[in-house]
């Protein structure tokens, strides 16, 4: 099942691609963007190793993937729906939602925004029965867009990093909305 277009009133959702790797090498090379993920900003070299897992076939088969998100002509980020690879993520059969967005669209509402279109994608066409998102318990930000999309605290909990960020201490959550919960918003 190839990964569809997905469009919102002001962003247009293309499936990732090579074409789009000079946009994620800007997106990681911001320090403030990957403040709860990485020690340190990516490399392009380690972007470009991303590129492979991001535009996995095995994902696209599902009819899931990565979108690389625009307004108009101005790129903001991207946006996942992926299968669970963890067991703290959920259920097999779940799906995972993320997204990163560029510094300059943080606080315009596109976070939710693409994230409700990566939801009603993953509920009404492809019928997933779950739908979980995770961040570190002190990234207010995330949390708050899940909150404003309908997920709801799930469950948290500790990893063990080799390179604990500032606030690791205080955990993961694990966000997670259910189809039927979805349809009756």
């Amino acid at each position: 099942m190839p990964l569809p277009p997905l469009r919102t009133d002001r962003l247009r959702l293309d499936p990732l691609g090579p074409e789009h790797l000079e946009q994620l090498v800007e997106l990681d090379s911001d320090p403030e963007v990957l403040r709860y993920l990485f020690a340190r900003p990516r490399t392009r070299a380690e972007v470009e190793e991303s590129m492979v897992r991001r535009t996995n076939p095995a994902h696209r088969e599902r009819g899931m993937g990565y979108w690389a998100g625009f307004a108009g002509e101005e790129f903001i980020g991207w946006w996942a729906l992926l299968p669970v690879a963890k067991p703290q993520e959920g259920d097999p059969g779940d799906g995972v939602l993320g997204y990163r967005l560029m510094r300059r669209a943080w606080r315009r509402g596109f976070a939710s925004e693409g994230a409700r279109e990566v939801l009603r994608y993953g509920f009404a066409d492809l019928g997933l029965p779950r739908i979980t998102a995770e961040t570190m318990a002190v990234n207010a930000g995330s949390r708050a867009v899940m909150r404003s999309i309908g997920m709801t605290h799930w469950r948290s909990y500790l990893l063990d990093f080799d390179e604990p960020l500032p606030g690791a201490d205080e955990g993961e959550v694990l966000y997670a909305i259910s189809r039927s919960a979805w349809e009756r918003q």
